[in-house]
């Protein structure tokens, strides 16, 4: 490898750039994480503080809403604030349903295992979840998957540490569901919001600013675009100038 095709110290910089601020963009940023804890930690708040169920779960779902209003006010993105109140939603139907309070916190549970999974089952027939998640992002779609085997490895690592990560989360919060009274278990679980996502997150970071870039494929659809249009366009004058000459 000459000079020339070594990366740049400043490539290597943008890289990373690129890669922090898909990932910023993908899962919501600091806000995003606002959104995702403020219900619950209103929640457990409100149950600690009162043992009411009924206002616990209002007070969460009416701040729920209170972010998405602020979102569409604000002309921002909505994903992350529309999916915390589906969340949120479910959570106060199974707590009311049942009675028990920790309800509230199970469909989470249920959809953090389940994305688990998805994960790794998705890693191991070669496709793995994450590169589908930013593909988008990275606008590379699927090309990772046959046009650049480095970042399918990337991707591959990326999932493993987003599977494992969340059933780590999962093997300490359900044997908690059963045992722990409400109070300890809401607690506990708001403390295992933010750290495990970071983490993630972090690795992610970690293992797709070392891999090759993404190849952008609406840019070469762009291209491909242009030069057909440039092709036709030398046809028509090349029919035309013949036209002149006969």
């Amino acid at each position: 490898m000459t000079s020339l095709d070594k990366p740049t110290a400043d490539q290597d910089s943008d890289s990373k750039a690129v890669t922090e601020a898909a990932l910023f963009e993908a899962f919501g940023g600091v806000r995003g994480l606002v959104e995702t804890v403020v219900p619950g930690l209103l929640f457990v708040t409100i149950f600690t503080i009162n043992k009411d169920l009924h206002m616990s779960a209002i007070a969460a779902l009416a701040v729920s809403l209170v972010l998405v209003v602020v979102r569409l006010v604000m002309k921002g993105t909505v994903k992350h604030a529309f999916s915390g109140v589906f969340g949120v939603a479910f959570g106060v139907v199974f707590a009311m349903m049942t009675g028990n309070a920790k309800d509230f916190y199970l469909p989470g549970m249920l959809y953090t295992l389940g994305l688990a999974v998805a994960y790794i089952v998705t890693t191991l027939c070669g496709v793995p979840l994450i590169g589908l998640i930013l593909g988008p992002v990275f606008k590379e779609n699927l090309s990772w998957r046959t046009r650049n085997p480095g970042r399918k490895k990337a991707y591959a690592k990326a999932s493993w540490a987003w599977g494992l990560i969340l059933l780590a989360k999962c093997a300490i919060l359900f044997p908690m569901y059963w045992w722990a009274d409400t109070t300890k278990f809401g607690w506990v679980l708001i403390a295992l919001k933010i750290p495990p996502f970071l983490l993630a997150v972090w690795l992610t970071w970690v293992f797709l600013a070392k891999a090759p870039a993404p190849i952008d494929v609406f840019a070469e659809m762009e291209a491909e675009e242009k030069a057909e249009k440039e092709a036709k366009a030398a046809r028509t004058e090349g029919a035309a100038r013949h036209r002149r000459e006969a």
